[in-house]
């Protein structure tokens, strides 16, 4: 089992329309409270005999932060270091939390993915990009992206282009055609998989067809 992450970065916020099956902590324009941004109220006040206690003030600190959110390990060690809390105490705690499954990397990453792939359309490398910058291990980030076979997102890359071509059917072809691309682009595609999906929508574009105009991500 991992050790504590000292000084892991602290993640900015990106749109996510919720995960499936864990409450709907995240909403779906607003802020993504999955990044390990920390609640409001989560700084111990310091008052009682359990502020003297490292072990005591790490758990009030993480228990507060999970009741928001899921967060992985090394989102809750970061919080723990910048409230200075000793290695020692934060690694226990930690463990501890581990043991009964209060965190769970490997459930939190299976999760984003779902989220994120579904709900975003993001494919697997900007999905791995993501869960490395929350800090989680190679092994679980694996696993979690693993699932998501080429066919997969060949599918999704396909919806996404298909829901845009309509918005840009005013513009010349070349026009269109790098547009698209950068729409996949931002999405973490690879460019040969972009440039096939986005060849083969434009190839076969029924004559006429309205796949309902959404512009998100032309610009």
């Amino acid at each position: 089992m991992s050790r504590a992450v000292r000084g892991a970065p602290r993640n900015g916020s990106p749109d996510n329309g919720g995960l499936p099956g864990l409450g709907g902590w995240a909403g779906r324009d607003g802020q993504d409270r999955l990044d390990g941004a920390e609640p409001d109220g989560a700084q111990p006040d310091g008052a009682g005999p359990e502020a003297t206690d490292p072990e005591a003030v790490a758990r009030q600190i993480c228990l507060k932060m999970l009741t928001t959110a899921p967060r992985t390990r090394a989102q809750l060690a970061a919080a723990l270091d910048r409230r200075g809390v000793p290695a020692e105490a934060a690694d226990s705690v930690l463990e501890r939390f581990a043991e009964v499954q209060l965190i769970d990397d490997g459930m939190f990453a299976r999760a984003w993915v779902e989220s994120r792939h579904h709900g975003r359309g993001l494919a697997r490398r900007a999905l791995a990009a993501e869960l490395r910058q929350r800090g989680v291990e190679a092994d679980d980030i694996k696993e979690a992206v693993g699932g998501l076979g080429p066919e997969q997102e060949y599918a999704t890359a396909r919806a996404l282009v298909d829901r845009r071509l309509a918005g840009t059917r005013s513009l010349a072809k070349p026009v269109r055609f790098r547009r698209l691309m950068g729409v996949l682009a931002r999405k973490g595609y690879p460019e040969a998989l972009a440039y096939r999906v986005v060849r083969e929508a434009l190839e076969y574009e029924p004559p006429g067809s309205d796949f309902g105009a959404d512009t998100d991500d032309l610009s």
